[in-house]
């Protein structure tokens, strides 16, 4: 697999974004019924900076940042693509979009497997999120990024 490009995502990809988050391992089983119904759509990616990386013109990972709160809303990297750094190029270049919006700090709400994925990248846990039945079943992990700010020479 060669390096993946990370390009702003189309709402022509909305079904590709879907698929590959329904497709998820991370959401089998119990963690499924988050994902029940749920969908991208043409109008989020439209209305939500939303980022694909694509290798191959396959999508094989996407973030979605919410600018107002400042939130990673959706991050998800295909199976195939686990373990190649994919995660934390996607989270990488959150922080340079962010930087651009003049967003300081980002709230993620984390599926709970997530969690250690996100404080390897530097965020700080600030709380936990109660379960909010039907759909979720279980406490998710709040946290906070503090967006690196680069020096200006």
């Amino acid at each position: 697999m060669g390096q993946p490009e990370i390009l702003a995502a189309t709402p022509a990809q909305a079904g590709a974004l879907t698929a590959l988050m329904h497709a998820s391992s991370a959401y089998q089983g119990d963690y499924a019924s988050i994902l029940d119904g749920y969908e991208v759509t043409p109008g989020y990616i439209a209305s939500n900076p939303t980022f694909a990386a694509m290798t191959g013109g396959e999508v094989i990972g996407f973030y979605a940042l919410l600018e107002d709160p400042p939130e990673l809303d959706i991050l998800f990297v295909a199976d195939t693509a686990q373990g190649l750094g994919l995660g934390a190029r996607l989270v990488k270049h959150m922080f340079e979009e962010a930087r651009k919006r003049g967003i300081v700090r980002i709230r993620v709400v984390s599926h709970p497997p997530a969690l250690q994925f996100y404080l390897r990248m530097g965020a700080r846990r600030t709380g936990t999120i109660p379960p909010v039945p039907p759909k979720v079943r279980w406490a998710r992990p709040e946290l906070h990024f503090d967006v690196p700010q680069i020096a200006h020479s």
